[in-house]
């Protein structure tokens, strides 16, 4: 019995000490995933079928959501560090509801698109526009993953799992999600200047 309780706290310990790195390294593949994407798009900016655009209104509001959700997310981490479990509870549901808020405006912006006659498919599709929806949409893909990370971290904060000295897996959460919001924030510059 005190064998197999000194291996499952040796592994216990040796899973806490894989899990950062493991998560750095798979946000490193997605970094160099969505460089190749944008790479690809300025090489094809020369193509003499390339059309230029204005990013839609909705774009502009999607970037601050998904700003205010990482500022959120920050208190809350912070508030449970400081074993303000509600505070946490309640800014870690806000940074959700912003996430799902990014969502629905990226969906808006590109109703705003087409509306203006820009189609991401079909005889009337350009590269430009396949391009923004192909990239955006790899990366809405990433904010769901998000979505789903942090409904899972609300989960454990409703379980208790989460206290001020024991708060991996919220620390977890929070990486990835800072890491999609910083990953939106670039592809959002990379589309308003790049044209």
């Amino acid at each position: 019995m005190i064998v197999e309780q000194t291996l499952q706290e040796e592994l216990n310990i040796a899973k806490r000490k894989s899990a950062k790195p493991m998560l750095w390294i798979s946000m490193i593949s997605m970094v160099m995933f969505f460089a190749g994407l944008t790479s690809a798009y300025v090489i094809s900016m020369k193509r003499d079928d390339w059309v230029s655009f204005d990013l839609p209104q909705a774009f502009f509001i999607s970037t601050a959501l998904i700003i205010a959700s990482s500022i959120t997310l920050f208190f809350s981490q912070r508030a449970l560090k400081n074993d303000k479990r509600q505070l946490s509870l309640l800014l870690i549901i806000a940074t959700l509801l912003l996430g799902v808020g990014f969502i629905w405006q990226q969906y808006v912006g590109f109703n705003q698109l087409k509306s203006v006659g820009l189609f991401f498919t079909g005889p009337e599709s350009t590269v430009s526009t396949s391009f923004i929806i192909g990239i955006t949409f790899m990366h809405v893909l990433h904010v769901l993953a998000g979505i789903i990370v942090l409904l899972v971290v609300i989960y454990n904060h409703f379980k208790y799992k989460y206290k001020s000295d024991n708060m991996l897996g919220f620390e977890l959460g929070a990486i990835f999600w800072h890491f999609v919001d910083i990953l939106w924030i670039y592809l959002f510059f990379f589309f308003y200047f790049i044209r």
